[in-house]
């Protein structure tokens, strides 16, 4: 889709309804819901004019791995050190982020159900 803030309901919606169907607790999905949309707002700051913001879902029995990806002209991850990334790391469970082919960059959201007893 367009890496515009007009889209995101679109991501943060599909997140929601792909964590309920795992059986996150509503907090846990409004958890998801939020970093989804950190995660993407870290990336349209940095998106080449006309790129497409990219969302790849990785589902398991009892966690969800989200992939957000955007082209941007000078790539570069988000800063680990900052209270944003502090937040989406304890919103999602774990987050990554790298540079990629492409001069894509990529934020990678990752959270368990905490009723699954996985930690």
């Amino acid at each position: 889709m367009p890496a515009e803030g007009a889209y995101l309901s679109v991501l943060r919606t599909a997140t929601a309804g792909l964590a309920a169907r795992l059986d996150f607790t509503l907090d846990e999905i409004e958890d998801l819901r939020i970093a989804v949309d950190e995660a993407c707002g870290m990336l349209l700051g940095q998106a080449a004019p006309g790129a497409n913001l990219e969302c790849d879902f990785t589902l398991g029995p009892d966690r969800i791995s989200i992939a957000v990806s955007a082209r941007s002209l000078q790539p570069r991850p988000p800063s680990r050190d900052t209270f944003a990334w502090t937040v989406l790391s304890a919103l999602a469970g774990s987050a990554d982020a790298w540079v990629g082919p492409g001069d894509k960059v990529t934020v990678l959201l990752r959270k368990v159900r905490e009723s699954s007893g996985s930690g």
